[in-house]
């Protein structure tokens, strides 16, 4: 099963800067060779405060919501969540609210 990344790209989420955060994700797993990684993006998540927000969905693991995230964060979100399985905590939902 291949993990996804899945990036708001409604008009809050572009808005917020979410274009750029997602050719960073596309750069990054490109850079790293991980070709069992796919990039999508979806509508409006609906806390349009939070974006731009990006899932990161690794199988038989639950959801992950990134929140605030900017292109600089890219990096080790997918260093340490994707290739190492540890959820880069600071930078989720959870801890924004």
């Amino acid at each position: 099963d291949a993990a996804r990344v899945v990036v708001g790209m409604a008009t809050c989420g572009i808005a917020a800067g979410a274009r750029p955060v997602m050719l960073q994700f596309v750069e990054e797993i490109k850079k790293r060779n991980l070709s069992s990684v796919t990039v999508s993006q979806t509508g409006c998540i609906g806390m349009c405060r939070f974006e731009p927000m990006v899932d990161v969905i690794l199988p038989g693991q639950d959801k992950v919501t990134y929140v605030n995230v900017k292109p600089e964060m890219v990096a080790r979100i997918v260093a340490e969540h994707i290739v190492n399985g540890r959820v880069v905590e600071e930078l989720t939902i959870g801890a924004a609210q």
